[in-house]
Parts: structure tokens; C-alpha cells; sequence
């Protein structure tokens, strides 16, 4: 099979995973195994697709051609396929992990919660592998749309009110600031395809290059930078695998991804770097970084601070590329990969303790490492990986980060991110560590009953969310150990 027809299955494998799911919605074990297999397919011909592209090979694929110069169009490029293998990844762990906790939790509507998760991975392969900025929105707004019902699976008032929250922002900035920026680009350049080192003419505005590169940062409301991060902390009514989904394969990545893609492919570095508005902008990521993390700090129930989590986490992101350095955007690049394995575990263990031990809050939660040690060395690790030390992968992407900051001579934001190293430290290694070293206690101080006739009244999940944790878990340290793979499609696309 030719590259061009491997793209073009990328693509369409969640959609055929999508039939597939609902032909065989009576049978529950078999629409699962449809799930796993479209997964495991998706993954198989996107690494495929690893070996050309570093060759030098151009892989593409038109499908549409709307207008002149504008159309329905895909490349592989460095950074899209990164995002790709990440996400094509992470929908079969995310599967096995959905499997056992949509199970375990007696959730209802579960055909329904697959079909849509297809879906979503599909809008992301489109973004992932988007030629031009036209194919990007489209495919953005259908991961938006997709989405929402899966926030509102609940059905209740407050998953409702959740939903309308997530899509109000979301379809707001888009439409109010993205689509905007997407036009002027149009009206500017004369092209939305994208380009390396940028596609705007030397002589064009300072000014109006600032004023775009805003609506921009501000349109692209998946990497909820502040003000615009509200949606994510209102989502968190969604089940544990959806907030998965959010938080590590699909939505906020593709925001960031796409904040990445527009900085080094529509703008470029020499650009970005004589503009007014980034300093301003690299000052906003900043803040985000520093007061989502103070918000996350004040938290206690445990999906939440895990949300305020995410919102400093894509803060650092943002960051790295507004830097407008290599270093930078390398960091950016290799935390969207190490922040993935990370928060996609932590959310898995949230999950878990949900549906084996009833607890949300983290209160509730000392001693529950004596009764549940693999969630909660698990955890551990995770947090290490979103905090950035040894022996996780989350080290390399904030060195890079760091070094990012050196290059571009940002002392400020060099020590911010120092500063917003310790507050993670601060609202995440507690929680396991009290797990595994507080008694759970009542509240006039006597110690809760751990066993009931010597059984432990608290046991692990069931055992598909286990080897989902445990599998993301392992790839937290393995991506310290060999993270060449993604080193060299991040060199090549920078």
C-alpha cells in the first residue's frame, strides 16, 4: 500500500470503527473488540507511516477542493504525526481502561460512548495530518461537537450545565477569534497552507501580525489558556475516561498542537520573535502557568485539581512555543508526549478510586495505598512524570523548556516555571504519599475499620483499568529511557 493510501486510512479507520460499533452494539464483547482492533489498526498504519516521513518522503492526500487555493487537503508532517502515534496510542489503552471502569461503574449508554470516542480520534487524525488551516478548523470544530455529548453523558442538571459551559467557550472563541484570525490570514498571505518558516511576506505589519497572533492564542480555547479555561473544570462531570480523553488525547492536545503548528508553520520563528504581542503573550502563558497552579493547590476534590493541573500544564506548552527558540519548541513538543502519559494515568487512577473505593475526594483518600497499591504507585509515578524529575520522562520536555527560556534570555519566565515546578510538587506527591503513609482516620481521630472478617474492604479496579494504568504508568519511565523516536520527528519538523 502506498503512503498517500495509509494516510488516507488513518483517517478513515475511526469511521469504520464507528460503523462497526454500532452494527454490533447488542453484543457488548464484540462492539469492545471492534474498539481495540480499529485502535490497534490506527496505531499499526500511523507507525507505518514514521519510517517514509523521516526518509524524506512527501506523503498527501486532496480530497476537496472547495475554492481556488482552498481545499480538503493532508500532509504528514513531523509534529502531526507525533501527535498522531501519541493519540492513536492512547485510544487503545483508553479503550481497555473505558472497558473495565464503564463496567465496573454500571454506566449507561456505553454504545454511545464508543461511537463518539471514534469520532473524536477521527477529528483528531484530520487535525493531526491537516494540510491548510481551512482542513484544521473543520476538523476543530467537528472534535468540539463530538465531544460535548460525551461531557453531558450523565444527563443530569449538573452534567447539562457542564456541557453548555464547554460548548459555549469552545464554539465561542472559535468562531469569535479562530475563524476571524483564519480569514485575515486568507486576506494577508493569499494562503492557508502551511508552511515552514512561516507564510507571511517580510514587509507585512507589525502591528497587525500582533493583533492576529492574538486571536489566534485566544481562538484556540483547547489549550485553555486564562481567561479562556473555564471549560475544562466544568467537564470534569464527564466519566473518568472521557476526562482522559479531554485532558491527554484529544481535546486539549489538540489545542496546544495546534497553537504549535500555527507558531512554527504560519507565523515562524524570525517572525514571531519581531512581533510586539509575543512578549505580552509569553507573560499571559506565564500567569496561566502560575495561577492554575495556585488554584489547583486549594482543591480537594481530586478531578478538579487534576483540571488546574492541566490548564498550568498547557500553560508550559504554550510557553515553549511562544519562545520561538528550538529549544522551546522542542519542550512544547516533547510535554505534549510526556504530559499525555502522565495526566491520561492520573486520570485513569481518579477512575479507578471512583469505582473501587466510591472516594473524590482527596481527603477521603489516606491509607488507601495499603488497600489499592497499584493504583497508587502508579499515581506516584505519573505525578513524577507531570512534575518533571527522574526516573519519568517529564524531565527531557522541561529541560528543553528551561533551556528555552535561557535561550530567549526570559529570566522571569525561567523562574516561573521553577516556582510552578514546586506548587506541583505541592498538590500531587501528597496524595499518594499519605496513601501509602496516613492512616484513614475518622473524625473523632479513631482509625476506619480497613477490614471487614479479615477482608480487605477495599480492593483494586476491576482488571482491564488496572493494565491500562499500569501500561501508561511504564510509559512514563520508558520515555525517559528512549525518547529518540520522538527527539528525531520533533528535529525533523523544527
Amino acid at each position: 500500500m502506498s503512503e498517500s493510501n495509509l494516510l488516507q486510512l488513518a483517517l478513515l479507520i475511526p469511521l469504520l470503527a464507528l460503523i462497526g460499533i454500532q452494527l454490533t452494539a447488542r453484543w457488548e464483547n464484540i462492539r469492545e473488540a471492534v474498539s481495540l482492533v480499529s485502535a490497534s489498526a490506527l496505531f499499526a498504519v500511523t507507525t507505518e507511516l514514521y519510517q517514509p516521513l523521516l526518509a524524506g518522503t512527501a506523503i498527501s492526500a486532496h480530497w476537496l477542493e472547495i475554492l481556488p487555493g482552498l481545499s480538503l487537503a493532508f500532509r504528514v508532517e513531523p509534529l502531526g504525526l507525533l501527535f498522531a502515534l501519541v493519540a492513536s496510542f492512547l485510544w487503545i489503552v483508553t479503550t481497555l481502561y473505558a472497558i473495565g471502569y464503564m463496567r465496573g461503574h454500571g454506566e449507561k449508554n456505553q454504545t454511545r460512548f464508543f461511537s463518539l470516542f471514534a469520532v473524536s480520534i477521527g477529528a483528531v487524525m484530520g487535525i493531526a495530518f491537516a494540510e491548510n488551516l481551512f482542513t484544521l478548523f473543520v476538523f476543530y470544530e467537528i472534535l468540539t461537537l463530538c465531544t460535548y455529548p460525551l461531557v453531558t453523558h450523565a444527563g443530569t442538571d449538573k452534567a447539562r450545565h457542564g456541557g453548555r459551559v464547554y460548548l459555549s467557550i469552545l464554539l465561542g472563541t472559535s468562531v469569535g477569534f479562530f475563524l476571524l484570525a483564519i480569514v485575515a490570514t486568507w486576506l494577508l498571505a493569499g494562503t492557508l497552507t502551511f508552511k515552514p518558516g512561516g507564510i507571511f511576506s517580510p514587509d507585512t505589519s507589525a502591528a497587525l501580525l500582533s493583533v492576529l497572533l492574538v486571536l489566534f492564542v485566544f481562538g484556540v480555547g483547547k489549550a485553555a489558556i486564562m481567561p479562556f479555561h473555564g471549560w475544562l473544570p466544568a467537564a470534569m462531570v464527564a466519566p473518568t475516561p472521557v476526562s482522559a480523553l479531554l485532558h491527554a488525547v484529544a481535546v486539549v492536545k489538540a489545542g496546544v498542537f495546534v497553537l504549535l503548528k500555527i507558531c512554527l508553520l504560519i507565523f515562524g520563528f524570525e517572525t514571531l520573535q519581531s512581533i510586539p504581542a509575543t512578549k505580552w503573550l509569553l507573560y499571559l502563558a506565564g500567569a496561566s502557568i502560575l495561577l492554575a497552579s495556585i488554584v489547583a493547590l486549594r482543591q480537594q476534590n481530586l478531578k478538579k485539581r487534576l483540571a488546574y493541573s492541566t490548564v498550568s500544564q498547557l500553560g508550559y506548552i504554550s510557553l515553549g512555543a511562544l519562545l520561538a527558540t528550538s529549544a522551546g519548541m522542542t519542550g512544547s513538543a516533547l510535554h505534549i508526549v510526556m504530559h499525555a502519559f502522565g495526566k491520561i494515568t492520573l486520570f485513569f487512577c481518579a477512575g479507578a478510586i471512583l469505582v473501587a473505593a466510591h472516594k473524590t475526594e482527596i481527603g477521603d483518600m489516606r491509607g488507601l495505598g495499603r488497600q489499592m497499591p497499584i493504583t497508587m504507585t502508579a499515581f506516584l509515578i505519573a505525578s513524577l512524570c507531570i512534575i518533571g524529575i527522574p526516573p519519568t520522562g517529564g524531565t527531557w520536555s522541561k529541560w528543553y523548556l528551561m533551556l528555552g527560556t535561557f535561550e530567549a534570555e526570559q529570566w522571569i519566565l525561567m523562574a516561573l516555571l521553577m516556582v510552578s515546578s514546586l506548587l506541583s510538587i505541592a498538590y500531587l506527591l501528597p496524595i499518594p504519599l499519605r496513601a501509602f503513609f496516613s492512616r484513614d482516620t475518622q473524625a473523632d481521630g479513631s482509625e476506619t475499620a480497613a477490614v471487614n472478617n479479615g477482608v480487605a474492604t477495599i480492593q483494586e479496579a476491576p482488571l482491564p483499568s488496572l493494565i491500562a494504568l499500569g501500561i501508561t504508568a511504564t510509559g512514563c519511565i520508558y520515555l525517559l529511557l528512549y525518547p529518540d523516536a520522538f527527539y528525531q520527528l520533533i528535529k525533523a519538523g523544527i
